[in-house]
């Protein structure tokens, strides 16, 4: 009883000393998204890539010496990809055509942060960075209802690497999927779309 007594207070100690040397900061982010919408019968409609602009908050908290962080935003995004709906008869009765799907998403992804401090000093003006976790995409709205169903959240991987300059600016280029349904179409419920992104943006801490 006594040794796992003093094991507790130990990892409780350990504990309480990593989290008095963490340091946490905010910053403003805006970039951009280039997004492919792919259905899973991706023989019946065509489709083609889109970009859409990303912009909000995030925020990071790093534990001193060791490299590792948690990061979490608050991101409006807007995917898109154009999808030829005319050609189809199914749609095309319906007056559909080649149209642009936009999907106006609120972003949250909670990632693990890995930055590389042992470069001698230099990671003071360059930084590497890698990063990994969920994405909780909120969907408030979007556009033609009338002719696919949308789920109201949806759950991305994201991943992703950049760096810091300066330690200030950060860079980061990544990659995310959705895990379920982006939306399906009303015609064919088993047509089902998932938005595959690629992103770029940049991160202006405030200290």
């Amino acid at each position: 009883m006594k040794k796992t007594t003093l094991l507790l207070a130990a990892l409780l100690l350990t504990a309480s000393n990593a989290l008095a040397q963490t340091t946490s900061r905010w910053g403003i982010t805006a970039g951009a998204n280039i997004n492919n919408v792919h259905f899973k019968q991706s023989d019946i409609l065509q489709t083609k890539t889109m970009w859409g602009p990303q912009v909000g908050l995030t925020g990071e908290m790093n534990f001193s010496g060791i490299g590792f962080g948690v990061e979490g935003a608050l991101l409006y995004s807007l995917r898109q990809g154009k999808v030829n709906y005319g050609g189809r008869e199914a749609w095309a009765s319906l007056g559909a055509e080649n149209e642009t799907v936009a999907m106006h998403y609120i972003d949250v992804p909670l990632h693990l942060k890995f930055k590389y401090r042992r470069l001698n000093g230099f990671e003071e003006n360059l930084m590497p960075l890698v990063y990994f976790g969920p994405m909780f995409s909120f969907l408030p709205y979007s556009t033609h209802r009338n002719l696919n169903s949308y789920p109201p959240v949806n759950v991305y991987l994201d991943m992703g690497l950049g760096c810091e300059i300066r330690q200030r600016v950060q860079l980061k280029a990544g990659y995310n999927f959705s895990v379920g349904q982006s939306f399906h179409t009303k015609l064919l419920d088993e047509n089902v779309a998932k938005n595959r992104t690629w992103y770029f943006n940049v991160t202006w801490f405030l200290k």
